[in-house]
Formats: structure tokens, C-alpha cells, sequence
């Protein structure tokens, strides 16, 4: 379970959701003192790819008309910014079905109160793949039974103030996420093995409070905190609950070195209902493949941990460019380890990194995940996957270090709860023409879950997944750049009917604006491969187009 603690030391969701954000970022249109900080660019697309199946030789060709809108406001009271894009996929053949995609990003953050009370919004559109087991596809224009919509928003508030010498604090996030996943109904799997639930849709609340001393009237510095979170899910009517309550303390050994530790008590619950099932006792399932709830039998519990929480740590600033922390402790029933770094390396490059332990779900990293994206985001320039999220769906700020990867919820789409470990590290820049991002991470969940399927149930049920994605774009001249993205990604689901999943990919592009930079020419090559044990493949794409901005 994330849940923020405080530190001493410092379905209307679709383009709704996104034009909603880029509605109130567009707003400071209408003041001319703030219109000069504020960019709104439609544009309209019309690209023409070629895909070739290398292992089976088959060639496909499809057309693709888009309409989207990138804009981005920063004014004396907040920063925001909106990526959108609504795309129509016309096939040339009847081996690839017609699409509708919508994908976009969206961050937002307002100053109500300056330096007291901010609200923060976000918005996402994407696809991602939905079981583990299958096949990974690096490219948004994969006619995959195993690709999913993913729809996701929060907002809330932040708090800050001080009363005399204490600093207080506090925060609110709601956040909901839809996956639009009808289209599985017929996907394969391979013989004996379960099919899992799908994922409907899951709302979800965040609540933080804090009130501490730094450093100075006493030799230490401490904190007393208090959290609460809730998530409702809709398949099988799941709910999760966890609260806490601690204290922390900071002690500083030298200008460079402190010491930290905290102790406090959490209770944490998952519970979903039982599922209808036949004579035989076996469960009834959908042609869409999801479990039916029986409200009237008792709840299932999944997991039930309650006690006491501690950690204890160190803090290393050794310059102003570097900070280290590091803790040990005992949570969820087990020893935890967490703890962060981050470099800036110069003025251009910073890398930034965490090691994590937390009790989570898809929906919640999701929400989290979007909430860590800046306000001033890198919009994305490779024309054979303009999305973000999924394989390689790393975002990253305009300020060197700053940036969240979403592969860590996309591996896999699961409605269970689960222990979630792992670490990742993201590194970004730029000087002159170039600039850079690279993101990597590992992450291993451990589900619980009660048995609901005769015998399989997700419950210590472990899988582990890696990632690393990574760009590279140079700017020619004023009007003309090129780019290289590339990703490596590998899934182990941890069941014995299931193969280790591998997926790569390699895409190099070129734009060229011509009419007043109105005018922009598109080209682009790629190379993807996956190969999930009974599906291997190899394809090889070329892209033309052309971009007309408003």
C-alpha cells in the first residue's frame, strides 16, 4: 500500500477525461496576461504504414487518419499540460480489423493558496496488455487480442502550512481507472490453463496527514502521520482498506549525515465476494470470460495484516547534486526494505531512482504512477506508437530527472491485491540538440486472493517482470530532427502452464516542417519481436505521414 508519509528532512473518462484537464488549461486563454504563457496546437494526421510478418511472411498495410491537440499553460498560479490523440485505423486487408484508438496524457497543478494549498488533476489514455501469459507487443498498432483500453483520471489538493514552529500537512488524491477489454473474449490460452478475471473499473482514495518539527530547537527533528486508503473495484465487488498511524524521528550526525526511524500501526484488509457457481460447484463464467458475484454468500477475505510498523534509516546529502536514503524495517508481517537516490549529474542530465515494498493493485499504481507524471512533460515523436503507457511507456519531464514509468502496472492487468517489490531508475536530459531518457525497473508481486476457481486461486501466487526503455532524439535545424527508441522486456507470470514472455523493439524516426512550420512531414522504420513460448514473432514496420497544425 503507497501511502505517502510525511518527512521531516522535507463512463465519462475517455477523451472526457482529457478534455476536460485541457479545458482548464485553456482557460488562461481568456486572460490576455496570461495569454502569452499559453499554447494550444490542434492538429490533423494522415499516415500510411506497412507491416510485415518476418516469421510468416504475411504483409499487412493499414491507413491512419488522426485529430489531436497538444497544449500547455504555465502562469504565476500553476502549470499544466495536454497531449491528446484520436486516431481511426483503416485496414487494406481483411486480416486486420478496423480500430478506434484514443491516447493521451494529462497533468495539471494549480496554486489556490500560494505556498499553502495546490490542486493537482491528471488524465490518461492508453492501451496496455492484459494477461501475462501473453505475447508483448512494443507498438500501439498491434491487432492483439491481448491489448486492452486503459482509461485513468485523479485529482485532489495538497496542504502546507506551519503554526508557530510546527509544519503541517496534508493531501487528498481520488482517482479511478476503466479497462476496456470486451474484445478478449475468444483469447487462446494454452490447454489446462485458468483464465483469469477480468478488470472492469476501480475507484480509489488517498488520504495523508502530518504535523512535525525540523531540526534546530531540539538536537532532532520529528514527525507524527496518519494515513487512510480505499479502493472499491467492480469486478466481484473487491474492497480494500488500509490505515496507519506513526511517528518518525530525524537525528542529524553531521551537515551531510542523519540518522531516521520511525514506529507506528497499520491494519490493512482486502475482501471481495464469492461468485455464483453451478450444481457441480464450479464456477459460472460469462462468454466475456469474468466471474459472476454472489452477494449472498459471506465475503472472502484475502488479506488481513494488522500490527506494528517500524523502520530506521539514514539520510547522505554529501552535495547539494546528491541525496541518498536508505531503510530496513518490519511491515506487512515481513521485513521491508525501501529507499531512494538522486544525482543531477550537471545541469543537463540527473538520475533519479527507489527501492520499494508496498501492498498495491493495478488501479492504485495506475493512479500513482499518473500522479508522478510533471506538468511539463516530453511529448512523444515516434509515429509507429504516439501513446504512452504499455512497453516502453516511460514519461519524462523537461527537467533533467524528473519522469514516471508505467511499465510497472502494465505487465500485466490483474484485479487482485498484492505485495509489490522492485526498483526502478530513470535517467533524462538534454543539452543543445539532444536530449535523452532512459527508464528501467524490476518489480515482483505476490497476490492474495481467496479460491474462487476449484482449486487455482491467485493467492502467493508470484510473478516477476523487467523493463528498460529508453530515446534518444537530436534536432537537425530549426524545422527537421530525427530519433531511435528502443525497449527490452521480459515477464515471468510464475505458472507452471505458462512460458517466460520476452518482447524487443527498435524505431528510428524523421519530421520535416515545412508552410511556416504549419506543415510537418512524418517517416519511420521498426523492428519488434516477441516471443511467449507458443507465439513467435518478428515485425518489421515503415511509416509515411503528414501532420497540418492549426
Amino acid at each position: 500500500m503507497k501511502m505517502k508519509l510525511a518527512c521531516v528532512a522535507s463512463r465519462a473518462v475517455r477523451a472526457l477525461g482529457l478534455s476536460g484537464l485541457a479545458a482548464g488549461i485553456g482557460l488562461a486563454v481568456a486572460s490576455p496576461a496570461l495569454a502569452q504563457r499559453t499554447t494550444v496546437v490542434p492538429y490533423l494526421e494522415v499516415q500510411q504504414v506497412l507491416s510485415a510478418d518476418l516469421n510468416e511472411g504475411d504483409v499487412l498495410t493499414y491507413t491512419t487518419l488522426a485529430a489531436g491537440v497538444d497544449a500547455r499553460s504555465s502562469t504565476r498560479t500553476g502549470q499544466g499540460q495536454v497531449s491528446y490523440r484520436y486516431e481511426r485505423r483503416i485496414a487494406w486487408n481483411d486480416d486486420l480489423a478496423d480500430e478506434d484508438v484514443h491516447t493521451g496524457l494529462a497533468a495539471f497543478r494549480a496554486e489556490l493558496i500560494p505556498n499553502m494549498l495546490a490542486m493537482n488533476a491528471g488524465a490518461l489514455a492508453t492501451r496496455a496488455r492484459v494477461d501475462g501469459r501473453g505475447p508483448i507487443f512494443g507498438f500501439g498498432s498491434a491487432d492483439s487480442r491481448n491489448l486492452a483500453d486503459v482509461y485513468s483520471l485523479y485529482a485532489g489538493p495538497d496542504f502546507s502550512s506551519t503554526a508557530g514552529l510546527l509544519d503541517v500537512a496534508a493531501s487528498y488524491r481520488l482517482g479511478y481507472v476503466k479497462v476496456d477489454n470486451q474484445s478478449l473474449a475468444g483469447f487462446p490460452l494454452l490447454p489446462g490453463a485458468s483464465p483469469y478475471d477480468r478488470y472492469d473499473s476501480s475507484t480509489n482514495h488517498t488520504a495523508n496527514v502530518s504535523v512535525g518539527m525540523a531540526p534546530g530547537v531540539l538536537p532532532f527533528g520529528w514527525t507524527a502521520s496518519a494515513g487512510y486508503a480505499r479502493e472499491d473495484v467492480d469486478r466481484l465487488d473487491q474492497r480494500f482498506e488500509g490505515k496507519f498511524v506513526r511517528g518518525d524521528v530525524i537525528l542529524p550526525v553531521s551537515p551531510t549525515f542523519a540518522l531516521t526511524g520511525g514506529v507506528g500501526y497499520e491494519k490493512i484488509q482486502s475482501s471481495q465476494s464469492d461468485v455464483i457457481r453451478n450444481e457441480g460447484g464450479v464456477p459460472i463464467v460469462t462468454p466475456g470470460g469474468r466471474l459472476v458475484a454472489d452477494p449472498s454468500k459471506p465475503r472472502l477475505l484475502a488479506y488481513d495484516q494488522s500490527g506494528f510498523i517500524w523502520d530506521a534509516g539514514v539520510i547522505w546529502r554529501p552535495s547539494r547534486r546528491t541525496e541518498v536514503q536508505a531503510r530496513v524495517g518490519r511491515r506487512y508481517g515481513d521485513t521491508a526494505y525501501t529507499g531512494s537516490v538522486k544525482h543531477k549529474l550537471n545541469s543537463a542530465y540527473a538520475i533519479t531512482g527507489s527501492v520499494y515494498d508496498s501492498v498495491d493493485s493495478f488501479g492504485r499504481i495506475v493512479v500513482a504512477d499518473l500522479a508522478n507524471v510533471p506538468t511539463n512533460f516530453r511529448v512523444g515523436r515516434n509515429p509507429l506508437n504516439p501513446g504512452v503507457g504499455g512497453i516502453g511507456g516511460c514519461v519524462f519531464g523537461n527537467d533533467p530527472g524528473t519522469g514516471s514509468c508505467l511499465d510497472d502496472a502494465f505487465q500485466a492487468i490483474s484485479t487482485a491485491n498484492f505485495r509489490n517489490r522492485g526498483a526502478n531508475l530513470l535517467l533524462s536530459g538534454g543539452r543543445g540538440p539532444w536530449s535523452v531518457g532512459i527508464g528501467a525497473g524490476y518489480s515482483q508481486r505476490k497476490y492474495f486472493s481467496p479460491d474462487v476457481l476449484n482449486g487455482f486461486a491467485l493467492d502467493r501466487f508470484s510473478d516477476e517482470s523487467f523493463h528498460i526503455s529508453g530515446n534518444l532524439n537530436r534536432q537537425l535545424s530549426r524545422t527537421s530532427g530525427v530519433g531511435v527508441e528502443a525497449y527490452a522486456s521480459w515477464f515471468d507470470s510464475g505458472a507452471l502452464e505458462a512460458d517466460t514472455v520476452f518482447g524487443t523493439g527498435v524505431t528510428g524516426s524523421y519530421h520535416q516542417s515545412f508552410l511556416l512550420d504549419r506543415l510537418q512531414g512524418q517517416a519511420a522504420i521498426g523492428l519488434y519481436t516477441t516471443d511467449s513460448g507458443t507465439f513467435d514473432s518478428t515485425v518489421a514496420q515503415a511509416l509515411v505521414g503528414l501532420r497540418y497544425s492549426f
